[in-house]
């Protein structure tokens, strides 16, 4: 939980507001970069629109944190990137490299919601006339909006082939969608799944020399035979665990997708229709050595340019098995260590859970 004091503790609450004072420090907001400067191959600072008037920051280095969208278009639309999609958006090609923007990957999840016959959800603090109540409490740092409500997850696999836990889950004590729209009136809850390791892979790419046109992005969800497979054996499991005894004095049956879906190619046809993403885009900036390497691993900069690095979700090789918050700010750490030249920490030993090899736990 990134939860402090009765508010979510973000980047900024935790890295920069704490040393706002510091006199090399001066933060920018409102502001839209529109490209990166460079001098060759040296990049020198970026451009930026702020209220309608185009401006510069010159820096010694340049650091890209965009995520996993913004950064591969920035570089695009600075001439780095695939020679092919630069020359089609109309930008001059200024160091080729074909990785960027491409091997984008995310994770889809859905909601399997069910009516519950117990008055001990959520689902009460939703009526109009309690939401300024629900505020006032926040305020103060207290009471139900203190909190996301998913108290309650897991990792499990999918099958007995894989050797770790593909699949993860939240439980949530109401029956919602992240739009604000409930499937039924009364009291309800839902199970969120989704598979980690999904090795459908997008892109995104950039349409024009416009940096306020929206890139081009394919995610391209469910696109393999292993991708689908794993989805219909993911909301198997779900449904398995949704109807064990322990729930049967609150399950007052399946909302969504309901009883009537059945069978794989159901199942994935809701799937198609309902998953929603994680909001975990990543990966299209990718650490590597390889012709699809975008950065190098070692320092952060990136290939074929001088004075520019990349540290955002956009430099993971592949998904974590997980939420991506705490793998970026991880990764923002290490990254600030190799820029700053200290001595790396030891590398951590701890074991990691393979099925039929790992010692059982407990």
């Amino acid at each position: 939980r990134n939860i402090h004091r009765g508010r979510r503790l973000s980047a900024a609450g935790a890295y920069l507001h704490p040393v706002m004072d510091r006199p090399d420090l001066r933060v920018v907001t409102r502001a839209h970069v529109t490209r990166i400067l460079f001098e060759g191959t040296r990049a020198v600072g970026v451009e930026y629109r702020r209220r309608g008037r185009l401006a510069e920051a010159r820096a010694g280095e340049v650091v890209l944190c965009g995520g996993a969208i913004n950064t591969p278009q920035l570089l695009q639309l600075s001439g780095v990137g695939p020679a092919g999609v630069l020359s089609e958006a109309g930008v001059e090609p200024l160091v080729d490299l074909p990785g960027v923007g491409e091997n984008l990957q995310d994770h889809l999840e859905v909601y399997l919601q069910y009516a519950c016959t117990q008055p001990v959800s959520m689902s009460p603090y939703l009526a109009l006339w309690r939401r300024p109540w629900v505020g006032l409490q926040w305020l103060f740092r207290k009471g139900p909006g203190t909190s996301n409500h998913f108290e309650a997850g897991g990792f499990l696999r999918s099958n007995d082939e894989v050797g770790w836990p593909n699949l993860m889950f939240h439980f949530l004590p109401i029956a919602i969608r992240y739009d604000g729209s409930v499937p039924a009136a009364g009291h309800g809850y839902q199970f969120h799944i989704g598979p980690m390791f999904s090795n459908s892979r997008g892109w995104v790419r950039i349409r024009s020399t416009d940096p306020f046109e929206k890139p081009a992005i394919q995610f391209n969800y469910l696109s393999t035979p292993e991708d689908r497979k794993e989805w219909a054996e993911a909301i198997d499991v779900a449904r398995n665990i949704m109807v064990q005894p322990a729930f049967d004095e609150f399950n007052g049956g399946e909302l969504s997708p309901g009883p009537d879906v059945k069978g794989d190619e159901a199942v994935l046809e809701w799937v198609r229709r309902d998953a929603e993403t994680a909001l975990h885009p990543s990966c299209t900036a990718r650490m590597g050595t390889d012709e699809m390497g975008v950065v190098d691993p070692s320092s952060m900069r990136v290939h074929g340019t001088q004075g520019l690095r990349v540290v955002d979700a956009s430099v993971m090789p592949t998904l974590t098995n997980g939420n991506i918050y705490a793998p970026v700010m991880m990764t923002a750490e290490k990254a600030a260590d190799l820029i700053l030249g200290n001595t790396p920490l030891q590398a951590s030993s701890a074991p990691q859970y393979r099925h039929g090899i790992s010692d059982p736990i407990g």
